[in-house]
């Protein structure tokens, strides 16, 4: 070996950990600090329940998933709007003489459109001022934005 170019090694080295535990051992440094040993770690203590959270990690991930859930319970509540019986018949935007007419039979939300294509398509246009363009064009909305139409009037 080459002299002047190896570390002095100290054989009697102190290690001190956060807890409070020292021991010897043979190291480059003469002492060393730590922040955990076998004396205070989870895994050689039996308490695994318990975590080491350095530098915030758990805490950090805790908050990604609430934000995640978060994000998900807004989706869903959007979604449940989307489709929402009780959303006005003027949303979707029919046009004047379609919207007027379903409204002078007292038709002004979506649920009771839906009621009235139970009966089938003729009750709706058995309405005054509401016809089959009518007719078709409320089909292509309320499936455009996700309701589902009853059975009787699903085939065209």
């Amino acid at each position: 070996m080459k002299k002047g170019i190896h570390p002095t090694y100290f054989p009697e080295a102190t290690v001190v950990c956060a807890c409070g535990n020292t021991w010897t051992t043979g190291s480059t440094k003469e002492t060393i600090h730590t922040e955990v040993c076998s004396k205070c770690h989870p895994f050689f203590t039996g308490q695994q329940a318990r975590m080491l959270d350095i530098e915030g990690q758990v805490d950090r991930f805790y908050r990604r998933l609430q934000a995640r859930q978060e994000f998900v319970d807004e989706a869903k509540k959007r979604d449940e709007e989307r489709v929402s019986p009780v959303r006005p018949v003027v949303e979707l935007e029919l046009g004047v003489r379609p919207t007027d007419a379903l409204a002078k039979a007292g038709i002004t939300t979506v649920g009771q459109v839906l009621d009235k294509m139970l009966l089938g398509e003729q009750a709706l246009l058995d309405i005054e001022g509401f016809g089959r363009k009518s007719l078709i064009d409320l089909k292509k909305k309320l499936r455009a934005l996700g309701y589902e139409l009853p059975a009787a009037t699903a085939v065209e």
